[in-house]
């Protein structure tokens, strides 16, 4: 199978604040491991003694939604992270996706041209 690894894909665009970002990356990861662990075992299972993650940054929403579209065209496990509007934005704006864990050489079929955050 090669390795397994898990990216989250933020929107830079919100100007959102580094712990702001570090609680919505850490949505992300926990979302998508958790429908992982129901929905691909193996993969989980994989991934789970190095728990490889990657964070990297798109311009904003509409770049968001290619990628998550991707990664349904190539039925790799998604979850989008949706804010409740606490404290820095707007209640309901989509902050960021995480990919995975899955293979990483069908993620990076998506992710493999984005930066690092």
């Amino acid at each position: 199978m090669g390795s397994v690894k898990q990216v989250i894909v933020v929107r830079t665009d919100l100007k959102m604040g580094k712990g702001k970002i570090a609680a919505q990356v850490g949505h992300a990861c926990v979302l998508g491991a958790e429908h992982v662990r129901k929905s691909h075992p193996e993969w989980y299972q994989e991934w789970w003694d190095g728990q490889e993650k990657v964070v990297l940054k798109v311009s904003g929403m509409t770049d968001l939604q290619q990628i998550k579209i991707h990664a349904i065209d190539l039925n790799l496990p998604w979850s989008e992270v949706t804010d409740a509007g606490h404290t820095q934005i707007a209640p309901g704006t989509t902050t960021c996706i995480s990919i995975g864990p899955a293979p990483e050489n069908l993620i990076d079929k998506i992710t493999g041209d984005l930066k690092l955050l």
